[in-house]
């Protein structure tokens, strides 16, 4: 099973978050064989860090669970709520196969919030800047509650063009970088 795990940083939390960054990395670290992508969020100047995503595949809710809320910056306050979503894995690789790299261009986190019947089920017909892309799901799998997407993009706007507007609650666009040890 897929999941979509967004910690969205508690204002006032970036030293917390800088003196945990080696705990948080080695706890990631016991889960590399199952991402499928992670990276920190970022204020539009690209320095300072807003938030921190993980897609990971898992073997059930209770897994997911365990590691969105046993993270250390969570355990610590760094953060002061978690989306945990089921997600569906559309393109069907990773953020490593991402054949556009990890250095060029500017990178976006693009969340659709569901209001009703789903929409974007299917790939763009441009595919070519996706990095991932899936529906976020209820626990079970069966009700469509909205859209995750990272791509590369050339600013905001065009980022969240890739989602239809009319189809959602809210949409919310980050900057967004891969992440990982550098």
């Amino acid at each position: 099973m897929e999941f979509f795990c967004y910690h969205r940083d508690r204002p006032g939390s970036l030293a917390l978050r800088e003196k945990l960054l080696e705990e948080h990395w080695s706890y990631m670290d016991g889960y590399a064989d199952e991402m499928i992508a992670r990276g920190p969020t970022m204020r539009g100047d690209g320095e300072t860090p807003t938030g921190s995503v993980h897609i990971l595949d898992l073997p059930d809710v209770a897994a997911a669970r365990a590691f969105a809320f046993d993270e250390p910056g969570y355990q610590a306050g760094v953060y002061r709520d978690v989306l945990l979503r089921r997600w569906r894995n559309v393109l069907g690789r990773t953020m490593w196969d991402f054949p556009g790299g990890a250095e060029d261009g500017d990178r976006y986190l693009v969340l659709g919030l569901g209001a009703g019947a789903g929409v974007d089920l299917e790939l763009p017909a441009d595919q070519r800047e996706l990095i991932a892309y899936g529906p976020l799901l209820s626990d079970d799998g069966d009700t469509w509650v909205g859209t995750a997407v990272l791509l590369r993009a050339p600013d905001a706007r065009t980022a969240r063009a890739v989602l239809t507007a009319d189809g959602y609650a809210d949409i919310e666009v980050h900057h967004w970088q891969f992440g990982g040890r550098s």
